[in-house]
């Protein structure tokens, strides 16, 4: 159709209207298959059941006078009607279904077959009964001239199979099925004879097996058509399973010996097969004998006259090796080897290296193939390593891994990733082989490899960490150079596509990383990137994963200038943000928080942030508030957190007494009920709480590990920079000459007295105010306050050396900051801690005053 032109364009000429009348018949001819759908009253009265006939009665009216899409709806609703009536369904419903099925179209056929199977299933009867009544039905239909229809029909009667008596299965299927399986019944039905003869292998004795059923399997083996002995080919595996070990070697291995060097290639694939997953039923003399040579001719074969096999080959050469370990001698375990290699490079390059002006170029149904051979290689690398040996891996397989990393197509690349983590675990200690394209799949430009990669990722970085080289916490960043640029840019890659999922996997996966990297790699790469994706993305559980992902950031930071530069970020910019949105993700990390982090740390600096959200004009923030209040109140101690405990009921009478909305005002009074019914946790054990208790204690004891840790460590490596200079100074004044001693004793005295009169200068750093509105000063009051009877942390410039004139004297400038906490330390501690410091500097004293 042509564009509408604008009204001042539009030329009523003679030419152009009829122009616009053959659109307007387009436009015709467009609707009339939307009116030929209408039916017309007299379809409409034929389609007309009358209502005041009962399930059954309907169901025969509308088999018998109904249309065929009523008919396959009866059938359909066959279960339904065994399970309300199965009396009346078996004498009069199922005999019309019968007779039905003899005319009927193929859904209806289908549809028969899934019902029928939903009856056994359900149990609505004996199975006495169903075989009675149904199995007739199902063998009747098994030869339906539809194969789509058949199949059905023997899925369902294979699924019966198993749960009928042997003396029904003995009548009313093997003994039939001695006719069906000759060769002068039609190919379909001696398809489903070798199909049936599978499955009652496992129904009998071996010694009826052997004298009914065997016969049947080596005529139907022998038979003129190749579909007919692919098929018993491929029943072969069943059957010996049911047989034993003995008639396997005896009757089906040299029937799979001749159907291996068939003329059908399809033959030849079914028997392969079937021979390596009946290896573990052959001795080693029959697998050095019989299965070594045919598996040797296969591989030859492949890549000459049989490429047919080449795929299946492929597929099923991890499984053929590690089956055949033990018999191969060492040039048979190189060329297996070396025939693995190959594979792996199969369609990258042609032989000898170029391309050959005989050699046809490649179709793409070989391209084709020679992609699934490369991905079945990469599916079976794991399996190679355990041929190989993992101590041989850098120098048999390492090249040929990296070929697979680096493959042009994406199918190959992502079975690797998947295999990622196999290949990491069998490698063990030299793991950090594979560092480097560890990297590359990471960086890789498909996001399906990237998807497929990050399900393991956690537990490949603490492999890589915990068993490369390099192992250890001082050295685990430099393990994997570049692993923090190609983490940050598959991130970056997936927030920019339209892979939600995948983003929303890989940031809920990057909660490992503090496991991995330092804090403050975190902190300055990722932290802050969490953030900006929970202010800016548009998916909401790409948000909530960035929250929680942060909050583990938080969790297991250990600088608390940092820790409190983010609380204050996500107030700020989360829980007072302009947006109502930013303010529903408040409240999901605030829940976070609760999860990951202890009580107290929750009520010391989210409680009252969360509150003033009682007054946000947005319904939706207040409803969401509602229901996170019980969690809210669940974190209060009492009597410890009594003031916070009226705050909370103070915010719920308000929002009682001032609450307009209907649906808010609904869920604050349900939630107020929950609320009353809520028991509070004491400072001290409860036996209800007791479990629970125990878990918040052991959160907020490792929270002060952390900071504790970074304290004693930056204390530690400041002293002892601090002693060596000292050190330094005083073997530098003691080899002077003897005109200068009493200078010299001079300088040793002001630098002993340096040490003595030291003092600790405390500065209290805080949070900065979390609001500037009114509403809001209880809040900031409490925030202002919070640097009282707190843990210790020392600044990164705590006792810097600070030299003055010439006279070589050091000074001490301590920088030290108090951090707020509601559990102090223990007093006792603190004094015991600093009585063994002076007494060290005593101790250090004397000894410089003595050997001056």
């Amino acid at each position: 159709m042509r564009p509408v032109p604008c009204s001042s364009d539009m030329d009523f000429g003679q030419s152009n209207l009829f122009g616009y009348i053959e659109d307007l018949q387009e436009l015709t001819i467009i609707e009339r298959p939307v009116r030929r759908s209408l039916k017309t009253p007299e379809e409409i009265e034929r389609l007309t059941v009358d209502e005041e006939l009962n399930d059954i009665e309907r169901a025969l009216y509308l088999l018998s006078s109904g249309q065929d899409v009523q008919g396959t709806s009866v059938v359909a609703n066959l279960p339904v009607l065994m399970r309300q009536n199965p009396a009346e369904t078996l004498r009069r419903v199922l005999p019309k279904i019968r007779e039905v099925l003899h005319v009927a179209g193929v859904e209806m056929q289908l549809t028969a077959a899934v019902s029928f199977l939903t009856v056994l299933q359900d149990e609505s009867v004996s199975i006495h009964t169903y075989s009675h009544s149904f199995l007739h039905i199902i063998l009747q239909n098994l030869e339906h001239r539809d194969a789509g229809v058949s199949n059905a029909w023997l899925e369902t009667l294979l699924a019966v199979i198993e749960a009928l008596p042997k003396e029904t299965i003995r009548h009313e299927i093997l003994n039939p099925l001695v006719s069906k399986a000759q060769i002068s019944q039609t190919l379909q039905s001696r398809l489903v004879s070798c199909k049936i003869m599978g499955k009652l292998t496992n129904k009998f004795e071996a010694h009826i097996v052997k004298r009914e059923i065997l016969p049947l399997v080596k005529s139907l083996c022998q038979d003129v058509e190749y579909e007919v002995r692919t098929c018993m080919c491929r029943q072969l595996e069943h059957i010996a399973q049911g047989i034993g070990t003995e008639l396997t070697k005896t009757v089906v291995l040299p029937e799979l010996v001749e159907l291996a060097r068939d003329e059908g290639s399809s033959v030849r694939l079914a028997a392969f097969e079937t021979l390596v997953n009946l290896l573990d039923m052959f001795d080693s003399d029959d697998r050095r004998q019989t299965v070594l040579p045919l598996v040797k001719s296969f591989c030859e074969k492949s890549f000459k006259a049989d490429e047919s096999i080449l795929v299946s080959l492929s597929f099923h050469l991890g499984k053929l090796c590690n089956g055949l370990y033990g018999i191969f001698t060492p040039e048979q375990h190189l060329r297996f080897l070396e025939f693995y290699k190959k594979l792996c490079t199969l369609g990258l390059q042609q032989e000898n290296g170029h391309n050959d002006n005989q050699l046809q170029l490649q179709t793409l149904e070989q391209e084709k193939k020679y992609i699934s051979v490369r991905k079945n290689c990469a599916y079976n690398f794991p399996a190679m390593i355990v041929f190989v040996d993992p101590k041989n891996f850098h120098l048999e397989l390492y090249s040929i891994f990296f070929c697979l990393c680096h493959d042009p197509e994406v199918p190959v690349r992502y079975t690797m990733a998947i295999s990622f983590y196999e290949v990491a675990k069998l490698l063990n200690s030299g793991v950090y082989t594979i560092q480097k394209e560890l990297v590359t799949l990471l960086q890789d430009e498909s996001l399906e490899v990237l998807d497929a990669l990050v399900g393991h990722l956690p537990e490949i970085l603490e492999l890589m960490i915990n068993g490369g080289e390099n192992s250890g916490s001082e050295s685990k960043l430099l393990s994997i150079p570049d692993l923090i640029p190609a983490l940050t840019t598959a991130e970056q890659r997936a927030a920019t596509s339209l892979k939600w999922r995948t983003h929303e996997k890989l940031l809920q996966k990057y909660a490992c990383l503090p496991q991995i990297i330092s804090s403050d790699q975190i902190y300055y790469r990722f932290l802050h990137r969490m953030l900006t994706i929970i202010l800016t993305n548009n998916v909401l559980p790409v948000q909530k994963a960035a929250a929680r992902t942060l909050c583990v950031y938080l969790r297991y930071n250990r600088k608390q200038e940092q820790r409190h530069e983010v609380i204050q970020k996500l107030i700020e910019q989360l829980g007072q943000g302009k947006s109502y949105w930013n303010r529903l993700r408040f409240l999901d990390t605030c829940e976070f928080i609760m999860e990951l982090f202890s009580k107290s740390f929750f009520c010391k600096y989210f409680f009252l942030p969360v509150l003033e959200l009682t007054h946000d004009p947005v319904a939706n923030v207040r409803i969401k508030l509602c229901y996170l209040l019980p969690k809210v109140k669940s974190t209060l101690k009492i009597p410890t957190d009594k003031h916070l405990l009226q705050q909370l009921e103070l915010c719920i009478r308000k929002l009682l007494c001032q609450e307009k909305d209907k649906d808010v005002l609904t869920i604050v009074k349900r939630t107020v009920l929950e609320l009353d019914r809520m028991d509070i946790s004491l400072d001290a054990f409860q036996k209800r709480f007791y479990e629970n208790d125990l878990l918040d204690q052991e959160k907020e004891r490792q929270e002060h590990l952390l900071l504790e840790m970074v304290y004693f460590i930056r204390r530690d490596n400041k002293a002892s920079s601090v002693l060596a200079k000292s050190m330094t100074l005083s073997s530098s004044g003691s080899s002077s000459g003897t005109s200068t001693g009493k200078e010299d004793k001079k300088s040793k005295l002001v630098r002993s007295q340096s040490f003595s009169t030291q003092a600790l200068h405390p500065k209290y750093s805080n949070i900065d105010k979390c609001s500037n509105k009114s509403s809001a000063t209880g809040y900031t009051s409490s925030l202002s306050g919070m640097g009282k009877g707190c843990m210790l942390s020392f600044s990164d410039d705590s006792f810097r050396t600070r030299s003055t004139g010439n006279s070589g004297n050091a000074t001490f400038s301590p920088s030290s900051s108090l951090i707020a906490s509601r559990n102090s330390f223990n007093s006792a501690d603190q004094k015991s801690n600093g009585n063994k410091e002076s007494q060290s500097r005593k101790m250090s004293i004397k000894n410089r005053k003595s050997n001056s």
